[in-house]
């Protein structure tokens, strides 16, 4: 009887070895991607120099209201190129539009936490809107090009 435990105890034991190797040589041939950061883990002096020779892009959000803050009629100096994008942010989630030959299109939206899209108009069109929907109320995005560049209109 204890010949027999002491053989699974064994088994058990070399079953579970096996395994782990297994486990860690799979791990060993996917790499990085499971087990690391993708691109690996910069330092502050790396990023410190990436962060100075990329000045970040100067397109404003929208404002976190009811409805999107209003454009400005004052069009940009130099046309923006077409297919300009441009991202929009409320409370109850952000979008990201692009101007083209067509009209303006939604390129994708996300609700915030607690949200959820409602009655998105993706167009391309005149205008498009995204409406997020949640327990903390109601926040609609009506985006137009203007110059263009998206902007944000108020809902008529």
């Amino acid at each position: 009887m204890r010949r027999r435990w002491l053989l699974v105890s064994i088994g058990w034991l070399a079953t579970a070895a096996v395994a782990t190797l297994i486990g860690l040589g799979a791990i060993r041939l996917v790499g990085e991607s499971i087990t690391g950061t993708p691109g690996g883990v910069r330092g502050e002096d790396e990023i410190a120099r990436a962060l100075a020779a990329d000045p970040p892009p100067s397109s404003p959000t929208g404002a976190p209201a009811a409805t999107a803050a209003p454009a400005t009629a004052t069009p940009p100096a130099a046309s923006p190129p077409a297919g300009a994008r441009r991202s929009f942010a409320t409370a109850g989630g952000t979008a990201v539009a692009e101007c083209t030959p067509e009209g303006i299109r939604l390129v994708s939206w996300s609700p915030a936490q607690g949200f959820r899209a409602r009655d998105a108009d993706r167009g391309p069109d005149d205008d498009v809107e995204v409406r997020f929907e949640g327990a903390a109320g109601r926040y609609e995005l009506k985006l137009r090009c203007l110059g263009g560049e998206p902007v944000a209109v108020e809902d008529d």
